[in-house]
């Protein structure tokens, strides 16, 4: 079902477009893809947390190492199944929201044989060790020019769709869904090739790496989840967005304060001090989009909070949103001057990284496949008792692996800052919390296991269970 936001006297109205008109195939190839490459590339993250308890596993096979499984975790997670699987619900909420069926399936479909291409070549070259040795980077020149290819592809068929819909005023999944797209472009041309020009090297190239791999997460990740819960959250729980107004505020200020911060992770560097300061007064000013994000969705959601019990959409969106205000409120902290010299390549920073992009960014994105998966094969979720299982094992997983790694990188700062204290020591002195580390991941392999299991039975009992309503079409006010 589509939402829409049109203006009506004062205030806004929610208006839902017919779901006849929507073939959906290449949503299902896209989720689809994006769960199954989730659960392969867990795997490499359970290899990878092993390796840190138990240095010598799976050591004396080249292709295990850590230099080349780490790529591939990451690569995996955030373009094999987070961003396919943001670009697959585009897919079903932007016709939604526009009134109109998508542009064209068939460049959906060439988009998504194009993906899977690029996911499965990565998955080779990383492994055979060709990689640039940059971060978020690393995909060898060759795939990441197809990748270029297939966001030129996505964006024109969402571009297309957008400018023959039939409504006015466009949603602010929409704006998002446009950043994304906008950003992304810049963003990536930027870490993936502007990196590797003849002149670009040194402290250069790594401000530009960083300025890249900071804003993959804010310029591309954010918009792009952001546009998954904004159209989610109401959808879900069927209750009106807070406020448009509001979400024009967290857009725009995004859209200006993002792509200065991204020097914070070069404090006390050999960088200039006046783009340093840049970079932490940007950081701090992140508060601004992000207070205005997590207000709306909390308010949204007034007295609908029972929904929650028996909603497990809404328990990876709201849940979502509290690590969404933990991490952006961590981000602005540790780029103040003195907190980043204790915390900064301590475990502290994947810690914070994995609560943005599995906490916040991969909760909104299963809740929309939760929501997605019955509809577009039009039948029942197979197990809402599974889902629920998943939820807590994430949930509680994640938690373990956070608060692991944030008390544990604190310490560890504190430990390099003594040079009394000899380097291996601090090693040594972390087993513990990489042992929380690797039982936490083991609960989320789990519940990426039971995410798996329950997606896939879901589309193969097409036609054999009854469909989940689709939820009426219905006209309600929206504040503005």
């Amino acid at each position: 079902m589509g939402v829409m936001a049109t203006q009506s006297g004062s205030g806004s109205t929610v208006a839902v477009a017919s779901p006849e008109i929507h073939q959906d195939t290449t949503v299902k190839w896209f989720l689809l893809g994006a769960v199954g490459y989730f659960a392969i590339v867990g795997i490499v993250a359970l290899i990878i947390a092993a390796k840190f308890v138990w240095p010598d596993f799976l050591g004396s096979i080249q292709y295990f190492t850590y230099g080349r499984m780490r790529p591939l975790h990451v690569n995996g997670m955030l373009f094999g199944w987070l961003l396919a699987a943001d670009m697959g619900l585009a897919y079903y909420f932007v016709p939604r929201l526009c009134g109109v069926k998508l542009w064209s399936e068939k460049l959906g479909i060439a988009t998504s044989i194009l993906w899977n291409i690029i996911i499965l070549s990565a998955v080779v070259t990383l492994l055979a060790g060709y990689q640039k040795g940059l971060e978020y980077a690393d995909l060898p020149t060759p795939v990441a020019i197809l990748v270029v290819i297939a966001w030129v592809m996505f964006g024109i068929n969402i571009f297309a769709t957008i400018a023959t819909r039939k409504y006015v005023q466009m949603y602010v999944s929409t704006w998002y869904i446009m950043g994304t797209i906008l950003w992304t472009a810049f963003v990536y041309l930027t870490g993936n090739f502007v990196t590797l020009l003849p002149d670009v090297t040194g402290v250069n190239q790594a401000n530009l790496n960083w300025m890249y791999t900071h804003n993959a997460v804010g310029l591309i990740f954010t918009p792009a989840g952001l546009a998954v819960a904004y159209y989610f959250i109401p959808r879900t729980s069927n209750t009106p967005l807070f406020s448009h107004k509001l979400s024009m505020v967290g857009f725009w200020s995004l859209a200006f304060v993002y792509v200065w911060t991204g020097a914070h992770h070069m404090l006390h560097g050999p960088i200039s001090q006046w783009l340093q300061t840049i970079s932490i007064v940007f950081s701090i000013m992140l508060l601004i989009p992000v207070w205005a994000v997590v207000y709306n969705f909390i308010a949204t959601m007034k007295g609908e909070w029972h929904q929650l019990n028996d909603n497990v959409s809404l328990k990876f969106l709201m849940s979502g949103t509290i690590f969404y205000l933990l991490t952006c409120f961590q981000g602005p902290m540790h780029s103040l001057r003195s907190v980043n010299a204790i915390v900064s390549k301590t475990d502290w920073i994947p810690g914070h990284a994995h609560m943005a992009v599995m906490g916040t960014f991969s909760f909104f994105a299963m809740a929309g496949v939760y929501y997605v998966i019955p509809r577009v094969f039009r039948t029942t979720l197979h197990s809402e008792t599974l889902a629920n299982w998943s939820f807590w094992l994430f949930l509680i997983g994640g938690l373990g692996m956070f608060t692991a790694l944030w008390l544990g990188g604190f310490w560890q700062g504190w430990q390099w800052n003594n040079p009394a204290i000899p380097f291996i020591d601090t090693v040594v002195a972390l087993k513990p919390v990489w042992i929380v580390r690797f039982f936490s991941g083991i609960m989320i392999f789990t519940g990426i296991l039971l995410f798996l299991f329950n997606i896939f039975s879901t589309a193969l009992s097409a036609g054999k269970t009854p469909a989940v309503s689709a939820g009426k079409a219905y006209t309600a006010p929206v504040n503005a």
